[in-house]
């Protein structure tokens, strides 16, 4: 039988479907490709965020007055791909040939992995620093009330008034948030419909209308939240140089990376090198006026509500 050979793509491909198992904040937002940003001017595309306006009430019968105009404002929100995550490594020919079994799992998954941690740090960091309208709802931890479960409750309240889709809302929590939320008899009993492949994915459950994520990436005692347009993220996997050896280019829910490996005889070495391009944003909203033509917000994220945790003492 002829020999079978694991090609570049294949490599990338697999480490990809592995990484979708515990990487998930890319899945819960908007994303945005190659497609997206080829020929942008300074790699920026703009996120047109419509207008929201409020409807008057004109008098009955009577002609007395003039219907007032109101102006359309819409927001355009820039998304840059800004940000080039990469992970270098060097392998000798001695490591190559004495110590290197398997070069998939012992270099390239390891790089895989770093540089799509970093990537899901971009998105946090969004998350983290979003100006949300909303007040922030309080949570303290109490395995004996159902703290976890109000706070959703008064989330989706806000998100309701806010004439936010239902679909698409999410909720993400670090692992102190987790673990409370996890001791409430309340959220047990409501989350019960996980899966097996839902578990997997590091979700929770689906509570009072949110699919209840946990992220390694957030701090321990973040939750927010939130619409999948609440945050946008940007991702393109460099093209493979036609001087590189051996490359491949992969997306795969939401992440995109490349892989290059060649050979440096300077140094009797090869080099493995993966790499990706990347952004990510707060969506905020335009201004919306009352009916009297005031403003009522002033370019916030109203998509998204943070919850404020406070852990047991």
């Amino acid at each position: 039988m002829p020999n079978t050979f694991l090609k570049a793509d294949n490599i990338v491909a697999t480490a990809l479907e592995l990484l979708s198992r515990s990487i998930v904040l890319p899945r819960l937002v908007t994303q945005y490709g190659l497609a997206d940003f080829k020929g942008a001017k300074d790699d920026t595309i703009t996120i047109r965020v419509p207008a929201l306006l409020t409807a008057r009430e004109y008098e009955w019968r009577t002609r007395s007055n003039p219907i007032v105009m109101d102006e359309l404002e819409e927001l355009g929100v820039p998304l840059a791909l800004d940000k080039h995550p990469y992970s270098a490594v060097a392998i000798t020919d001695e490591e190559l040939t004495l110590d290197i079994t398997d070069f998939a799992k012992q270099v390239l998954q390891p790089q895989i992995d770093a540089v799509a941690a970093r990537l899901e740090e971009y998105i946090a960091t969004a998350m983290a620093g979003a100006d949300t309208d909303h007040a922030d709802i309080a949570y303290a931890e109490d395995p004996d009330a159902a703290g976890f479960y109000n706070a959703l409750v008064d989330a989706r309240a806000a998100l309701n008034a806010a004439r936010i889709p239902m679909a698409g809302r999410v909720v993400v929590v670090g692992s102190a948030v987790e673990a409370a939320a996890l001791k409430e008899n309340a959220f047990r009993d409501v989350s019960q419909s996980g899966s097996p492949g839902a578990l997997r994915d590091a979700t929770l459950g689906q509570v009072a209308g949110f699919t209840v994520v946990s992220s390694s990436s957030v701090d321990d005692d973040f939750a927010m939240a939130f619409h999948k347009s609440a945050f946008a993220f940007g991702n393109v996997a460099p093209a493979v140089p036609a001087g590189a050896a051996f490359g491949s280019s992969q997306s795969k829910d939401g992440l995109a990376l490349r892989w290059i490996r060649d050979y440096d005889t300077m140094y009797a070495r090869d080099r493995s090198f993966v790499s990706s391009f990347a952004g990510a944003a707060s969506v905020d909203d335009a201004n919306v006026t009352d009916g009297s033509g005031e403003t009522t917000l002033t370019g916030k994220n109203r998509r998204a509500v943070k919850i404020a945790f406070t852990g047991a003492s």
